[in-house]
């Protein structure tokens, strides 16, 4: 369990990632590099972005900024980075890559991943990422919405093992069977979305919990997830809002709290079901 906005985990090869990471998700590319600059100097490490989210160039300019603000090196910046897999092959998939890299203005991804499984049309896309990846250009592969379907199709052709699963998490999607899976298989479980947009920060029962511990609702949601070794990546546009998602470290929630929060899961989403979401 990472004790700090700066602490990290290992994944299935080798590479450290920052446990509590800073999204872009919805923001406009002209206000990111703001956005991820005031996240850099207010100690995020973590920067996730995406191909579809259209903000990649504001995303690498926020990074240079930060790095300039802060005097931290490339090195010290984890970059995430997704390709939008509308049925891609493989000569689309690394077009895209290259794109997106050029758009950042990087050198190297920390981390790539495929956005969405589709109707299982990802084969060529993984295969491309493992090229990538065994190339160099990319510190570590993995994918993002996947159901333990498509991770099973993945992991029988596959020669690397995906480092991550990103998916949709928060107290009333806890994920507990897709977690399971990829611990089994040495993928780690990072969470999109784990205030579910906004929607829980008013529910009667965290806002009790909150009160327990003098803490907000969103920091006892994060705290939960932190607890039970699930990586992060929460988006706020607002340094003070950055700030108080990352005060999580100097409380821990008692075992009659997680299992008041693991009991509020009712399987229910905020984004598209992976099963039927297709481009």
């Amino acid at each position: 369990m990472i004790q700090s906005l700066t602490d990290t985990y290992t994944l299935n090869n080798g590479t450290k990632i920052p446990g509590l990471g800073l999204g872009v998700f919805q923001i406009p590319d002209a206000e990111t590099a703001n956005v991820v600059k005031e996240g850099i100097i207010n100690g995020y490490r973590l920067i996730d972005t995406a191909q579809i989210y259209g903000n990649e160039a504001g995303t690498g300019d926020g990074i240079r900024q930060g790095l300039a603000a802060t005097g931290l090196k490339r090195e010290d910046i984890f970059v995430t980075s997704k390709v939008w897999n509308a049925h891609l092959t493989y000569d689309e998939t690394v077009a895209a890559f290259e794109e997106s890299l050029t758009r950042l203005g990087l050198e190297y991804l920390d981390l790539y991943l495929i956005h969405w499984p589709g109707a299982d049309a990802f084969k060529e896309s993984w295969q491309a990422l493992e090229a990538l990846y065994k190339a160099g250009k990319i510190k570590a592969i993995g994918v993002s919405n996947f159901q333990i379907h498509h991770l099973e199709a993945l992991l029988s052709y596959a020669t690397v093992v995906p480092v991550i699963n990103q998916i949709e998490l928060h107290p009333k999607l806890s994920q507990v069977e897709l977690r399971a899976f990829g611990k089994e298989h040495g993928i780690k479980i990072q969470a999109w979305s784990p205030l579910m947009q906004g929607q829980l920060l008013t529910h009667p029962e965290i806002l009790t919990i909150a009160d327990k511990y003098n803490k907000s609702a969103a920091q006892i949601i994060l705290r939960w997830a932190i607890q039970q070794d699930i990586l992060l990546v929460v988006k706020s546009v607002h340094a003070d809002r950055m700030i108080s998602n990352s005060d999580v470290f100097d409380f821990k929630l008692e075992r009659e709290d997680m299992d008041r929060l693991n009991a509020l899961n009712e399987s229910l989403r905020v984004g598209p079901n992976p099963d039927s979401f297709d481009f």
